[in-house]
């Protein structure tokens, strides 16, 4: 571990990306716990309004992601990109801020702040780039860790900011907090970043729509469909447990918010531990075994009939959850190798599924029981994905990836 973080700080090729991720936490965090209490309460959109300006936002970050994605394996250097994306973002934060307008934030929140958010794959596939020439393990190693600092900054942020505005009479301040972290993702890129790109590979000539196809080939679109479905389990939880600890364990909305940031800061270590497991075993076992760890929690979530047993899930629920949300940036990014870009842009692919997913289990799952029974129906379907990623990478299945 120790050996992994320095190298992270010796090398300006993962170092400038990893910090700019730690700074990109701070726009989601500043801003994701406060959007809708913007959009619905202070600026009287309908909850329909705002269902869909979501969804298309979602469908918007996810286009821009694949694109960007694919534009970058042809460049010298993703560093414009990078650049053009954080303006994007200091633009969409910093108007919301400034100007308290529906027009004004339905704009921002449908165009400008996807594409800021779109950042978060670029920066993975730089960092893709620059491992590519590493061994495998030490490169799996370094994107775990790199994901456990975004996710320490992300359980930092909220605190600090709800701190800040506990005596605000408006949540929008947060949004200039998010253009502030969005104008340093921009300062680091602009002053630090390698002017000639990371080293590697001649950039890829190949044409947009024959990249694309590669993302629909079986051998791609199955493994991603099973990525989706595992990590819908952790959206799918993130809508259970505050209703579960509210109802059946009897908590309160601070249990809630306690639970939460526990979680998130205890995530780092288990990130750093899987990935150090990384470079001792293959990575579909890796994820497997996190990914039935994280069921695990699931079924004895759907038990929980008092506060105490939620807590004493507080370890279990972290050590899979820290599986699911780093272990599949490099899976999904091996699905891909030669193209970076490409697949890392699947990470966004992978959650814009992984929502749609979870919807429908929880839609499925309170229509024929309660919330604890939805926690059984989760369990159960990542029970089936856990088979049906073993089985996909069973070793008479190991067919090679069409170019």
């Amino acid at each position: 571990m120790p050996s992994t973080f320095s190298l992270i700080l010796r090398d300006n090729g993962i170092r400038i990306p990893a910090a700019t991720l730690v700074a990109l936490a701070f726009t989601y965090a500043s801003t994701v716990p406060y959007q809708s209490i913007i959009g619905i309460n202070e600026l009287g959109m309908s909850n329909g309004a705002y269902s869909a300006l979501v969804f298309f936002s979602a469908i918007v970050n996810v286009t821009t992601s694949l694109t960007l994605g694919i534009w970058s394996d042809r460049l010298k250097e993703r560093r414009p990109l990078v650049l053009a994306l954080s303006v994007a973002g200091i633009f969409g934060f910093g108007s919301i801020a400034i100007l308290h307008s529906p027009a004004v934030f339905i704009v921002s929140t449908l165009l400008l702040v996807p594409m800021s958010n779109s950042t978060y794959s670029l920066l993975f596939a730089s960092l893709r780039a620059r491992t590519n020439q590493m061994d495998r393990g030490r490169g799996a190693a370094i994107t775990a860790m790199v994901r456990a600092l975004y996710s320490g900054s992300w359980a930092l942020a909220p605190g600090l900011i709800g701190l800040y505005l506990v005596n605000s009479p408006s949540m929008t301040p947060a949004y200039g907090i998010a253009a502030m972290a969005s104008c340093t993702c921009f300062c680091l890129y602009f002053f630090f970043a390698p002017r000639n790109g990371t080293a590697g590979p001649a950039p890829d000539q190949a044409g947009f729509l024959s990249s694309l196809k590669r993302i629909f080939v079986p051998y791609v679109l199955a493994r991603v469909l099973v990525m989706s479905m595992l990590i819908g389990l952790q959206r799918l939880n993130g809508m259970l447990s505050p209703l579960i600890i509210t109802h059946a364990a009897g908590g309160t909305v601070v249990d809630v918010g306690f639970m939460a940031g526990l979680t998130a800061f205890l995530e780092m270590p288990f990130m750093m531990m899987w990935g150090l497991a990384q470079r001792r075993f293959r990575t579909v076992h890796v994820l497997a075994f996190g990914s039935l760890i994280y069921c695990a929690y699931l079924l004895l979530l759907g038990f929980a009939s008092a506060r105490w047993h939620v807590y004493a899930l507080l370890l279990v629920n972290a050590c899979g959850v820290a599986a699911i949300l780093s272990v599949p940036i490099t899976y999904l990014q091996d699905l891909i190798a030669d193209r970076p870009g490409l697949g890392s842009s699947l990470i966004s692919l992978n959650s814009f599924i992984g929502a749609g997913m979870s919807a429908g289990l929880f839609a499925f799952g309170t229509a024929v029981t309660d919330y604890s029974g939805t926690a059984f129906v989760g369990a159960a379907a990542g029970l089936v994905s856990i088979g049906a990623l073993l089985y996909l990478e069973g070793s008479k299945r190991q067919a090679r990836q069409p170019a």
